[in-house]
């Protein structure tokens, strides 16, 4: 049996690792298209900070891990897919063939079409050729502006504030985190950015970049604001890297379909991580939900699957705990509510706490919560484990958010008492 493994990053190296596990025989074919030895993109923040060196944001840190386990790497990027004939088309011309196969491509930045964000001094920070290229440019006291608060924008921004820059950071949303953070929550993060030095540009986008005969640049807002900087960062999203399936007959729609047990609708082929839109038993649906512990549950989950050990994706974790300049922020499930839901809120600007907890029925759904760290592990077991809340606990929770705890001790023990009767 033959398993090739497109990408890798967390996802593939996971997958590769399990099958060696459970298919010690099988062969195993690792594709990446960079360079070098398989690292994690969220280290790359430390990096920049100066907490590690590249290597570590290695994956793995034992030079021989790989060859040990007898998974074969391979540089190469996927053009093309052949399902009938089970061969993979890559950009040498080479053709790869598999029994089984996983799609574990990742993302890529999404690029927004500006005028003169192709020319020099514009940086992703999504590879470490980005990382070199940013160190290099932003020393202490340097004009830097960062172009997107989001989620990965907002960890970039943590480690280039610590780098000393001079930072200005544009936001199309109307707040911080819009993704991921209701209107209060996301206020209150960019109010706290500000307080520590980061100029905070929200409700406004970058409309062209201009370059004098030194290499400054000007940044031109939608606002008419134009900002001199020395390096812009764009971290203005990411999209799944799936174009190479356009004609493979495998099913996509923000990223590749898979059910329950990673497989797409093509049998013996499987996604995960980033570039996978995997069913969700909690909400029922398919998400595409880009961290970095979902990647490493699917790549188990489908790497046993291939192996033809039967394993089902219980959920997809929607959840994102941020730290922003050291404000701690988090946000659970559908923090937005849902149609018919209640909801409550409690903030405390003053001390820089915010607490919004969304109701379904009798079950919390989904939360946001900014300055709250004692509440984060609750928060999870309420929305993951969809703990059924007595009418009682509902409306003491409606009233006081903040007894949380008592109401996962009470009600939590109760489900699992019900389930253990039936």
């Amino acid at each position: 049996m033959k398993h090739v493994i497109l990408g890798a990053g967390p996802a593939g190296v996971i997958a590769a690792e399990t099958i060696r596990k459970h298919a010690p025989h099988d062969e195993i074919e690792l594709i990446g298209d960079e360079p070098e030895a398989p690292y994690s993109r969220m280290a790359i923040p430390y990096l920049l900070i100066g907490k590690v060196g590249e290597e570590g944001t290695y994956l793995r840190h034992h030079g021989d891990h790989y060859a040990m386990l007898r998974i074969h790497q391979r540089r190469g990027r996927a053009t093309a897919l052949d399902t009938t004939k089970r061969e993979v088309q890559l950009d040498d011309g080479s053709r790869v063939p598999y029994d089984r196969l996983l799609i574990a491509t990742g993302s890529s930045p999404a690029t927004p079409p500006i005028p003169g964000i192709a020319g020099p001094g514009v940086h992703a920070c999504w590879t470490l050729a980005d990382a070199r290229a940013i160190m290099a440019r932003a020393a202490p006291g340097a004009r830097v502006l960062q172009m997107g608060a989001g989620f990965i924008g907002c960890i970039i921004m943590e480690a280039l504030a610590a780098r000393g820059v001079k930072l200005s950071v544009v936001e199309m949303g109307d707040r911080m985190v819009p993704r991921m953070m209701g209107p209060t929550a996301g206020g209150m993060i960019k109010d706290w950015c500000e307080k520590k030095g980061v100029a905070v540009h929200t409700g406004a986008r970058v409309d062209a970049i201009e370059r004098d005969a030194t290499g400054v640049m000007t940044v031109k807002l939608s606002t008419g604001q134009q900002i001199a900087a020395d390096l812009v960062i764009s971290a203005t999203g990411v999209k799944p890297n799936i174009g190479f399936l356009e004609h493979s007959g495998v099913r996509c729609l923000v990223g590749v379909l898979t059910d329950e047990h990673l497989q797409t609708n093509v049998p013996g082929v499987y996604a995960a991580g980033d570039c996978a839109e995997a069913f969700d038993k909690v909400s029922g649906q398919t998400i595409v939900s880009a961290i970095q512990p979902n990647a490493a549950e699917q790549a188990r989950v489908a790497a046993l699957n291939m192996v033809g050990r039967r394993a089902e994706l219980k959920g997809v974790t929607q959840i994102n705990v941020l730290d922003t300049l050291g404000l701690i922020s988090a946000s659970f499930g559908n923090w937005q509510g849902v149609p018919g839901g209640e909801h409550v809120e409690l903030t405390d600007r003053a001390a820089n706490r915010h607490l919004s907890l969304q109701f379904g029925g009798n079950k919390l759904v989904g939360c946001n919560a900014v300055g709250w760290t004692e509440h984060v592990g609750v928060m999870r077991g309420l929305v993951e484990g969809q703990v059924a809340l007595s009418p009682e606990w509902k409306q003491r929770l409606l009233l006081d958010p903040t007894l949380l705890m008592e109401a996962y001790l009470a009600n939590a023990q109760a489900q699992q008492d019900h389930a253990h009767v039936r």
